[in-house]
């Protein structure tokens, strides 16, 4: 019987997670705006302290926005006007360290040509813009032409989070039952903080390593410097990889244009500053938002960007520490569980079950009303047809 009900349970979670893959052009807009509703709550609740929920909803909204907007263009755009000079002096950096190598240690099993390199990167962008690859990313959205429709459900979804999304948990968490409600309150309460938190953590993180080694590079007078601190920035939106690379990229490119010494002196800034942000940075500003073993992240980033590509990559950590974070509130290892106030959230939902109270009361009565006036309206018929009749 037991195997038979965990056959039943695999089963059921099997065709879930089948439906959503098959749902992405609603599933990552959903997750997006919830991950960026939870790192704007704070914000929300600040500005709910002097204006209305509504109003403090649409000032967040947009000037997230005009701020995430305008510097997420402008970053873009700053990387897509010096790209192929990037990849150009990547290559060439690479070529040299492959010839160096081989003055080294002889004759190497393999060279790269040209040809090859044009063939790899035939290959990969077939490969970024393939079903395999795409499958719930955006180029699944956009083959199935719902790029747009993915875009304005984030951006709505987004606004009606800020405005009520307290509203909205306290009002499904009212109807689990009683005994259950203190684990989903803390559910509800882990999620939004390791959400939020890692938003907020990766976003100073990445700005932190971007700022040092730009300044670096600058320092070093290495050209190209900006748009390397941009991809800085925004590969450490993928844990453990993305600085990686991006870190290499800036190295190879300080090998072509300044040569090998300054080369190993970015080498050694990339390192130093990655240290100092694992070492001293990431514990206190990611302390208890991610606290996931180094293998599982890896194990993450790779299942991610095999179901859901790019965009898995990016969401497939912060998903998996929330579910962790989850399992530790229901299985009882939840540190917090008994330290975190819950009585707001107690509050909210006895708010919302009280409202829900009142709204099915008025229309009980409501119901009567329509009820006695029909019946008037009837008695007056029937009057007015015996009048007729007289």
């Amino acid at each position: 019987m037991r195997a038979l009900q965990l056959l039943l349970i695999g089963t059921v979670v099997g065709l879930v997670v089948l439906a959503l893959l098959n749902l992405t052009v609603v599933v990552i807009p959903t997750v997006i705006a919830i991950i960026l509703a939870c790192a704007l709550w704070p914000v929300v609740r600040l500005c709910r302290r002097v204006m209305s929920n509504l109003l403090a909803a649409w000032t967040v909204f947009l000037g997230s926005l005009l701020v995430l907007g305008g510097i997420g263009t402008a970053l873009v755009f700053s990387v897509i006007n010096e790209w192929q000079t990037l990849v150009d002096q990547a290559v060439q950096g690479f070529n040299q360290v492959r010839t160096w190598a081989e003055d080294v240690m002889g004759d190497l099993t393999f060279s790269i040509d040209q040809q090859q390199i044009d063939s790899a990167i035939d290959t990969v962008t077939g490969f970024l813009t393939s079903a395999e690859f795409g499958t719930g990313a955006v180029t699944t959205i956009s083959a199935a032409g719902s790029f747009f429709t993915g875009l304005v459900l984030l951006l709505v979804m987004l606004f009606f989070l800020l405005k009520d999304g307290d509203r909205i948990w306290a009002f499904f968490v009212s109807w689990s039952p009683a005994h259950f409600r203190s684990q989903w309150i803390a559910s509800g309460d882990r999620a939004q903080h390791t959400f939020g938190g890692y938003i907020r953590g990766t976003a100073i993180i990445a700005a932190a390593d971007a700022v040092g080694i730009t300044l670096a590079l600058l320092i070093l007078q290495v050209p190209l410097a900006i748009p390397l601190g941009v991809v800085v920035f925004l590969g450490a939106f993928i844990p453990m990889v993305g600085a990686t690379v991006a870190g290499i990229l800036a190295t190879l490119v300080a090998l072509v244009a300044n040569g090998p010494v300054v080369a190993l002196i970015v080498l050694g800034a990339v390192i130093l500053v990655n240290q100092l942000e694992g070492n001293f940075l990431q514990p206190v500003v990611m302390a208890q938002t991610l606290n996931l073993h180094a293998l599982v992240i890896l194990i993450a980033l790779a299942a991610g960007t095999v179901l859901a590509g790019i965009v898995g990559a990016v969401l497939s950590v912060p998903l998996v520490a929330v579910a962790w974070s989850v399992i530790k509130v229901w299985t009882g290892r939840d540190e917090h569980m008994q330290v975190d106030p819950v009585d707001t959230a107690e509050e909210q939902i006895a708010a919302v079950s009280a409202e829900r109270e009142r709204v099915l009361e008025q229309q009980k009565q409501d119901r009567k009303a329509e009820a006695k006036a029909k019946k008037a309206r009837k008695e007056v018929e029937k009057q007015k047809a015996a009048v007729a009749d007289d």
